[in-house]
């Protein structure tokens, strides 16, 4: 049997390590972090996310992680309603989305692999390099608690992230598109009456507020790039006060009231990038390593569950044998960049756009932002709205497990 060796236990490398050990491949998954807990994880299961949990066959391990499923959706323009109300669960094909913890879904994919054998997870383990015969990665150099660690395999996944090690060492290019945007995250205790999702744009600001898996509210304030050091050089007061003017008065009351409790504030630098290539002799990229995606839309977590998907399609034939081929092996990898490509490069340009237009502080921003709120209101745009919802929401193209 074939040997996978996949860098970062994240979506993708945790979902491609349960199907391949599954399947009969040799699989050791390696994780720098000694646990899963992250200053920020994306927690937004869209239709397609949990699609691919199905096709992974790990959506029952739903039942004993932390989740929350939104009832309502609203949307405002300078604190002035657009849309509200129910969100009909037909409208997402009985897959409403849902807010997820991470961290626990993570771990408990990881042990329901690890149950079956066929997969070695070494926490704590940091790859410092890759190793080469000619020009082909034949495996990794990694250094854990007990020192040193050489592992050889016929194939070497990067699912290790943004900061993806596996993406500088292994030489891969990326273009990246420029965003005008950073993210400030924080939680606060979340009102009695607050059950759903909730959008306020306008004055350049975009907020985003949702009662998630812990029963919080998680908040994402979209601002500016480069704008947070004078925020927060001001201090916290005054930049809860800022996001309180952004909102309707219950909540900015609300949010001035929890300025003292605000839990976990932190910057999220944007990034939206996508590697040239994902696949080099020996090495694949999967996951934010090969394409990080924008939070617009929450889209990182499903679209890297859907990488694995595919992934594991082109993948379990080639390495499930006695006798692995390692020209089969890159033709597989090819493969999957060919496949998967498209809705990468479309999903990004969809997030691209609202940003530049909702956080425009140029004299035709909020002209256009009023234009968009009458086609909105007057049903002019549904059919393209309803074709971008789509895209988010169920991803472009039908990714379904063949092996």
């Amino acid at each position: 049997m074939g040997h996978a060796i996949i860098v970062g236990a994240g979506p993708a490398g945790a979902g491609l390590a349960h199907l391949l050990a599954h399947r009969g491949v040799d699989v050791t998954l390696v994780e720098r972090q000694s646990d899963f807990a992250r200053e920020f994880r994306g927690e937004i299961l869209m239709p397609s996310g949990l699609e691919a949990l199905e096709q992974i066959g790990v959506a029952g391990l739903l039942d004993s992680v932390p989740c929350h499923r939104a009832e309502t959706f609203a949307l405002f323009l300078n604190r002035v309603p657009l849309i509200s109300g129910a969100l009909d669960p037909d409208f997402f094909r009985g897959r409403p989305p849902l807010a997820v913890s991470q961290p626990a879904l993570l771990e408990a994919m990881v042990g329901d692999a690890d149950k079956r054998g066929g997969l070695r997870f070494l926490r704590g383990v940091s790859v410092k390099e890759l190793h080469r015969e000619g020009d082909r990665i034949v495996g990794i150099r990694a250094r854990g608690v007990d020192g040193e660690i050489d592992l050889r395999g016929d194939l070497g996944v990067g699912t290790d992230g943004r900061a993806s090690i596996v993406r500088r060492r292994g030489g891969f290019e990326a273009l990246e598109t420029d965003l005008p945007m950073d993210i400030v995250w924080c939680k606060v205790a979340c009102p009695d009456d607050f059950d759903g999702v909730r959008g306020y744009l306008g004055r350049g600001h975009l907020l985003v507020a949702y009662r998630t898996w812990d029963g919080s509210l998680q908040i994402g304030w979209v601002i500016l790039k480069g704008t947070f050091g004078e925020l927060r050089r001001r201090g916290i007061e005054r930049w809860v006060d800022e996001m309180a003017d952004h909102v309707e008065p219950e909540l900015g009351a609300h949010l001035r009231a929890c300025t003292t409790e605000i839990r976990h504030p932190f910057l999220l630098d944007t990034v939206s990038d996508r590697v040239e290539r994902w696949a080099s002799p020996g090495c694949l990229v999967l996951g934010d390593a090969a394409h990080t995606m924008s939070p617009v839309g929450g889209q990182g977590l499903n679209i890297a569950l859907r990488d694995a998907v595919v992934a594991a399609n082109h993948l379990v034939p080639v390495l499930a044998c006695k006798a692995v081929d390692p020209a089969r092996v890159d033709a597989a990898a090819r493969a999957i960049e060919l496949e998967r490509t498209p809705e990468v490069r479309t999903i990004q340009r969809l997030q691209s756009l609202p940003p530049r237009v909702i956080l425009s502080r140029a004299w035709w921003g909020e002209p256009v932002r009023q234009l968009a709120a009458i086609v909105l209101r007057s049903g002019l745009a549904q059919g393209r709205a309803r074709g971008i919802v789509d895209a988010f929401a169920f991803g472009l193209g039908d990714v379904r497990l063949r092996v």
